[in-house]
């Protein structure tokens, strides 16, 4: 069986039409990747919101979602602005990290490891699991020293 020529020498498609073709394929999958990872996010955060009795729909309005969550974890409104500062909000989201954790009965590794590292899942888990909101890990300090 012999080969057609047609199908050897095609020169319609240039290689780099397919290299783009490639390229927006991985594009359009890493695209649909990350849309996933967004809503599994808002829904771990609505979750939370509701158990620690603040409106589930503030999750999915910008910058209000993280005013809520600073006042669940009782930090300070200015804090967001902290949250815009490169390599500042690393800390800051760290440091609510495990304000988070504290707040719903968790160690600081529970919030280091699920609710930094891997926040989709650390808030499916405090969203769907057993856990109570405890008030903001402030809060507590002061009352058990009361």
């Amino acid at each position: 069986m012999t080969i057609p020529a047609f199908l050897l020498q095609n020169n319609d498609f240039p290689a780099g039409a397919a290299a783009a073709g490639g390229l927006m394929a991985m594009m359009g999958t890493m695209m649909l990747f990350m849309m996933a990872v967004a809503v599994v996010m808002i829904i771990g955060f609505w979750k939370v919101f509701e158990k620690a009795g603040q409106p589930g729909w503030a999750a999915i309005v910008p910058i209000y979602n993280v005013i809520v969550l600073m006042k669940i974890v009782g930090r300070p409104a200015w804090w967001v602005l902290l949250m815009m500062i490169p390599f500042v909000n690393i800390v800051i989201l760290l440091l609510v990290a495990m304000d988070m954790a504290k707040a719903f009965g968790q160690s600081q590794v529970f919030g280091i490891v699920l609710l930094f590292l891997l926040g989709g899942i650390g808030y499916l888990v405090l969203g769907f699991g057993n856990y109570r909101y405890l008030g903001p890990p402030n809060a507590l300090a002061r009352t058990a020293m009361a």
